[in-house]
This record gives C-alpha cells, structure tokens and sequence, in this order.
C-alpha cells in the first residue's frame, strides 16, 4: 500500500486528543495517526482526558472509547459538550448499540466500531475535519436582504458567515449539525432519504448506520423546535418551508 501523505508544510498539524484505556491500542492509535501528520495527545482514562481537554483548548479533534474507567467516553462527551463544539469521533466495540446511540446522544458526531482498521479510522477523521470547516463564526447576526441568508419563519440561516438564528438570538450547532441543517436548508419541502443524508454529510460512501442520521436530526429538533423538521415515516426527512 502506498505511505500516507504527509501533511502540507504551511499548515500547521491536525492536534488529535486519543482517550483509550488499552495500552496496546492507544500506542497503535497514536503511531498510525502520527504517521498520517496527525499531532496526538493520548490519555488512558476519562478524568486524564477531560483534564488534558480543559488544559488545552487547540484540540481539532477528539477520539472517546466508550468504555473508560473513571468517567465513560458518554460522560466524557457530555462534559466536553458544555463547553465546546469540537469535533467528537466515538469508538466503540463490536454489538454495543446501545452504547453507539447514547454517545451520539450526548453530542458525538459519529463512530467507529473496533476492531477499526486505519483507513476506515482516518477516513472518518477526514469526514469530520471536512465538517468542521461549518463551524460557525462567533458571534454577529446575519445582515438583513442579503442572498446568502435565509429564512424560515424565525430561523435565519447564514450560508456565508456560517451563522444560525432563531428568533434573533445565535444558535450554537456543532459542525455536522450545521452540515445537516444545510443539507436541509438547501432543499426545503423536499423529503431527503438518510441514505441521502448519509452520503452528503457524513460523507459515507457505503450503507451506513442510519441512527447517527436519526439522532442528530434529534439535536437539531432540541436546539431548533420539534416542529421545525419533519418526519416523513418510510422515508426520511424534510425542512418545513
């Protein structure tokens, strides 16, 4: 297989917090990701974790195990959650669905299931880095009569700035709500199919799980009113006008 190619000279490395309480598969983590240019800070347990990310606010990145002593990978993401909109890639082993759910639950973006190979791992690390490229700026409200804001109702979505508002007041989206919302936006009235969605914001170019679909349409009803997005049962979902 060819090497990985490293990563351009003028921008500086991607910094990648690894939380992964076996030893074997954090060193191996750490060393393939480094090899692809990634810049990895490593902890073993879940308080480490959550210590190295407060200490440290330049993270771009971050990789849960689910099962970690202290505090869980679940817990981990809800704290990072108050806090932060980072990106949030969880791992966890195979047949845990329920832990899969409960992670996107509590903010994560997507998952791996281990055993993971590496270019399945970094592939999704590529997705999310994509992603997060949404982000919104801080602070501001969308210019009134400009073409790249939009509006349904009282939610005014900022295609430039990146900016979303409900009711006047900046709505905080993580990057795949954000590429979500877009995804929708672009398509009002329109019922788009999760495999769909799938494929043009996680970027899955094979069937993937649709519950991420599911749950993260879930944040965004919590963030922007139930009513807002529409359940078409059988099918998927659409934007309401």
């Amino acid at each position: 297989m060819p090497s990985p190619a490293p990563a351009p000279e003028s921008l500086p490395p991607v910094r990648v917090l690894l939380v992964e309480d076996d030893e074997l598969m954090r060193r191996s983590f750490t060393v393939a990701l480094e090899r692809y240019g990634y810049r990895v800070t490593a902890a073993a347990d879940g308080l480490t974790g959550l210590e190295s990310f407060r200490d440290d606010d330049g993270f771009d990145l971050l990789i849960l195990d689910v099962m970690l002593p202290g505090l869980d990978g679940i817990g981990l993401c809800r704290r990072v959650r108050e806090t932060s909109l980072v990106p949030v890639l969880m791992m966890s082993a195979r047949g845990d669905g329920l832990d899969v759910v409960a992670g996107l639950e509590a903010g994560a973006d997507d998952y791996v299931v281990k055993p993971v190979d590496t270019y399945v791992l970094v592939a999704r690390i590529r997705s999310l880095l994509r992603r997060a490229a949404y982000a919104p700026a801080p602070g501001g409200e969308p210019a009134a009569g400009r073409e790249d804001v939009l509006t349904f109702g009282d939610l005014t979505i900022d295609t430039g700035g990146m900016e979303v508002c409900l009711s006047g007041s900046p709505v905080a989206l993580t990057p795949t709500e954000l590429k979500l919302l877009l995804e929708f936006a672009a398509h009002p009235g329109i019922v788009l199919e999760r495999h769909t969605l799938l494929r043009n914001v996680w970027e899955y170019g094979w069937d993937g799980d649709s519950r991420v679909v599911d749950l993260a349409v879930q944040r965004l009803r919590k963030k922007l009113g139930r009513e807002r997005i529409e359940t078409v049962r059988g099918f998927g979902y659409k934007l309401r006008r």
